[in-house]
């Protein structure tokens, strides 16, 4: 009997739908074993995931946001550091010359950790230096549109010192995308790693914007209950 014979005896009387065949068998028949991996295999021959400054630079990233959530989640709560220093906003400069003393640090453990591993010849390019440049070109611009649309306070977690906005910040670059500054800086660190040709910089890279996508899902839905506090407050007065 033919396959379109077989086909048609399947399918009942009356039916003129065609059958649908598994294709493959679903996805459990697919070897696994035929894919091509030689990239990613290149790729992860080039780091050495047990140097001493790779693994510096992976606590960098991640206790960055840790600290800043946690110190801006216990000045929420305690109004500690707004008593400490004797102002909400005297309080939110120190602690965002704190952070961006902590981000200069990253920065910097990132680079040391690009220089003290090799290069990847397949990244070592004219046209990936040239997409690692204007990459670095956008996260600038987005970092530094968002610190000039949200000011000091506004950047630095102004909202948990009570230091809250009028209203929320539509324009640039925040009619492009949401938390410019976090995706700017991510950014950033990709061209830096596409230009220095660095596989251990695209991994890097990777886990600054899983530490962000994480830090992310903390801070917005926490800094949205603020501001519902703050128009309760209004609509009782």
């Amino acid at each position: 009997m033919s396959d379109t014979a077989a086909a048609r005896d399947d399918n009942p009387a009356g039916n003129n739908h065609p059958v649908l065949l598994d294709c493959c068998g679903g996805l459990n028949n697919i070897d696994y074993s035929e894919m091509d991996v030689t990239l990613m295999e290149g790729l992860l021959r080039h780091i050495n995931f047990h140097d001493s400054s790779f693994c510096i630079a992976v606590i960098a990233i991640i206790f960055n946001p840790l600290f800043w959530n946690v110190v801006a989640r216990w000045e929420h709560h305690t109004r500690s550091l707004s008593k400490l220093f004797g102002s909400p906003y005297l309080a939110c400069y120190c602690l965002g010359f704190v952070i961006i003393l902590l981000n200069v640090y990253r920065s910097h453990s990132m680079t040391l950790a690009m220089k003290a591993q090799a290069k990847w010849e397949v990244m070592d390019r004219t046209d990936v230096f040239y997409a690692g440049v204007a990459l670095m070109v956008l996260g600038t611009l987005l970092v530094v549109g968002s610190f000039l649309a949200l000011g000091f306070t506004g950047t630095f977690l102004g909202d948990y010192f009570g230091i809250l906005m009028d209203e929320k910040v539509t324009g640039f670059p925040f009619n492009i995308l949401e938390n410019p500054m976090y995706w700017g800086s991510t950014a950033n660190y990709l061209g830096l790693a596409l230009i220095g040709a660095s596989p251990v910089g695209l991994v890097l890279t990777a886990i600054v914007a899983v530490a962000y996508k994480v830090a992310i899902r903390f801070e917005g839905p926490f800094t949205d209950q603020i501001y519902q506090e703050r128009n309760h407050r209004r609509k009782l007065e």
